[in-house]
């Protein structure tokens, strides 16, 4: 078969013809033609050789049909090798099979009407063997009607490598969203005061797992820390940091700092822990009797707080820069957290979009937890859906919602407080025991449990009376599940349990209170001085 009149069509043949006649191009210099060499022998011209010797001795696959029924006018060596040898006039939808696997037919009658090359690349064909093919199809002229030249790679190869490059990748994405789960609460703990609840969501499938986490922690005397953070990485590695931060930040929550200094502290840690990979954090503190937030950001998203009318407030600053990044002092503010407000922590897949501002995302935020009622998981969902998240987000996702309800009814009955100044000096001791006495008979506690809180009211009392200084302040709470009495006074030496001597007179204090109480604790108060606490479980 003779392809002389289409052969010309050929990339670089024009070109090649327009050189060896000197016409359309720009003759050399001189100069060339005198040192160029003499070739001992002609080269062959490109108009000796027909197409098909050409295009036979390819190793891709080429093939050549012609008219709207696409029938075979010729198909190459390395063709008829992989799919088998096809007869000349037939239609290729009866005789190449292989064709419409590749999903070529349609684009064979689109680069007909169209007379433009198309190409699909990677697709996979098993209709004899199997492999995958890169496939170019090139309107051309053939017997005087339109044809299509098909020319396909064989990208077998490439491909199985790729689909093991991406096996790997959700081998390894696995991994990094079972270690990121792991290390993350298996369960909340849940405070006397507040309702909490949390949602984790990964990434979609080409998104690699980050780094966010959260956390809730009871510190003790009916407060309740709770910390979000975001490590600024993808993976295994970003997830093994946040295991290590969230670990730390458990660790200083149990000394009760303040806030700005627990980030202080995660700050200097960071940078030991990866100095490479830096992380936002926001860490909280709610206490019931204050009836607000105290919080500091290492440059994360601002908390927001829901009042019970529906108004929405955003944390104002301060905000410090990220945990890693060193050489700056954090400090803490406040927000009110009223009863019958919620509060929401979040990381930025929550909020952030590609082309948005981050503060767009934040107010869209404000918006959907403005209309958002329930209880805090159903809360969490909400936000969610409100926000667009899908399984397919760009983006790890974790909210952290709060409630602190208000209560009213039975379960009001449940919740009480009692608080009297100790002033007077010595006079203050039986003035505490006897106030002690008359509030737990009146919340209608057991005979022993009343004894037990009059004794470690006495203890708490003495031992403010002996190392205090005023103001001092005794402070008796319940709730549903515990007694918490809580000492106040106006000096910073935290007590410490030791062991007394048969000869001490003094120094047994705190160990009564740690042998008969379910635990107890202090902390050095934001104004000044320390409060020490104990806590006696409730029957059920």
């Amino acid at each position: 078969m003779n392809f002389t009149r289409w052969s010309a069509r050929l990339p670089g043949t024009q070109r090649r013809a327009a050189a060896r006649t000197g016409r359309g191009s720009v003759p050399a210099a001189r100069a060339e033609y005198e040192q160029r060499p003499h070739p001992t022998t002609d080269a062959p011209a490109l108009e000796d050789l027909s197409v098909g010797e050409i295009l036979g001795g390819l190793p891709a696959l080429v093939a050549l049909v012609y008219g709207p029924e696409h029938r075979v006018a010729y198909v190459n060596d390395a063709y008829a090798t992989a799919f088998g040898p096809r007869a000349p006039g037939t239609a290729a939808a009866e005789s190449c099979p292989e064709l419409a696997e590749l999903g070529l037919l349609p684009l064979l009658d689109q680069v007909l009407r169209s007379g433009k090359p198309r190409t699909v690349k990677s697709r996979k064909v098993q209709v004899v063997g199997e492999g995958s093919y890169t496939v170019t199809c090139t309107p051309v002229d053939c017997r005087g009607t339109g044809g299509v030249l098909v020319f396909a790679a064989d990208v077998t190869a490439h491909a199985e490598a790729a689909e093991r490059l991406r096996t790997s990748e959700r081998r390894h994405r696995k991994t990094a969203v079972t270690l990121q789960r792991s290390l993350l609460p298996q369960e909340l703990e849940q405070p006397d005061d507040l309702r909490v609840a949390a949602t984790y969501q990964p990434g979609g499938e080409d998104a690699a797992v980050g780094g966010d986490w959260y956390d809730v922690i009871t510190l003790g005397a009916g407060r309740t820390a709770l910390v979000i953070g975001d490590v600024m990485g993808r993976g295994v590695r970003a997830a093994a940091v946040m295991g290590q931060l969230r670990t730390a930040v458990r660790a200083y929550a149990r000394l009760d700092l303040p806030p700005h200094e627990v980030l202080q502290l995660l700050d200097g840690l960071a940078a030991e822990i990866d100095a490479s990979q830096i992380a936002t954090c926001v860490y909280a503190v709610h206490d019931p009797n204050e009836g607000r937030l105290v919080y500091a950001s290492a440059g994360h998203l601002p908390i927001l707080v829901r009042a019970e009318d529906g108004t929405v407030r955003r944390a104002e600053d301060p905000t410090g820069p990220p945990l890693g990044t060193g050489g700056w002092l954090h400090s803490s503010g406040t927000i009110p957290l009223a009863p019958g407000s919620t509060a929401v922590l979040y990381t930025d897949g929550l909020v952030e979009r590609r082309g948005e501002d981050i503060d767009e995302g934040v107010a869209s935020l404000e918006r959907a937890l403005a209309g958002a009622q329930g209880s805090p998981q159903v809360v969490c969902d909400r936000l969610i859906r409100s926000l667009g998240v899908t399984a397919d987000h760009d983006d790890d996702v974790a909210v952290l919602v709060l409630q602190y309800p208000s209560r009213t009814g039975p379960d009001a009955e449940l919740f009480h407080n009692a608080a009297l100044d100790l002033l007077g000096g010595v006079e203050a001791a039986p003035r505490a025991r006897a106030f002690a006495t008359g509030v737990l008979a009146s919340w209608r506690f057991p005979v022993e449990l009343c004894d037990l809180g009059v004794l470690a009211t006495s203890e708490l009392v003495a031992n403010s009376l002996q190392h205090g200084t005023p103001p001092m302040r005794l402070r008796l709470r319940r709730t549903d599940r515990r007694l918490i009495i809580e000492v106040t006074d106006g000096d910073e030496h935290l007590p410490r349990r030791r062991r007394a001597e048969p000869a001490d007179e003094a120094g047994r204090g705190i160990s009564i209170i740690a042998t008969i109480a379910s635990s107890w604790g202090s902390r050095r108060t934001p104004g000044g001085g320390k409060a020490v606490w104990c806590e006696f479980a409730l029957p059920h």
